[in-house]
């Protein structure tokens, strides 16, 4: 399958909160919203959903999940956020895998990472594909 696009859909009692964050501090653009369910769209192809949950339906647990988001000025970023109040849980490093990145928590516990690619690490060259 080739897909068009992917986007997740995170069930949580926070879908409120979870709206007011992204576009807050990551500029997302609502696209839909009718109270129970909303749609934000951070560019081509990218969107997050969230969702109340229904009957029988259990709240997401999102240990262990991250975001990725890739960034043009990842240092810029992480000004901008630092600056409105965000605590970055890792700080603004480069890795040698790639990419200059750091990471913030979003309203539900999911790990954003943000980051911008850079020259990996010889080491590392050889795990790219083309």
């Amino acid at each position: 399958m080739r897909a068009d696009s992917l986007s997740p859909c995170i069930i949580t009692t926070k879908v409120e909160e979870s709206r007011d964050f992204y576009v807050k501090h990551l500029g997302a653009r609502i696209t839909f919203d009718c109270g129970w369910y909303v749609n934000l769209e951070f560019g081509k192809n990218a969107s997050l959903q969230f969702m109340a949950p229904h009957p029988g339906q259990p709240v997401c647990n999102p240990a262990g999940l991250t975001y990725n988001f890739s960034v043009p000025d990842v240092d810029a970023e992480f000004q901008l956020l630092t600056a409105s109040g965000l605590i970055a849980v890792m700080p603004l490093e480069d890795h040698l895998w790639g990419d200059r990145g750091f990471a913030v928590e979003d309203p539900n516990g999911i790990t954003l990472y943000i980051y911008s690619e850079r020259e990996p690490n010889p080491e590392f060259k050889q795990y790219y594909k083309a």
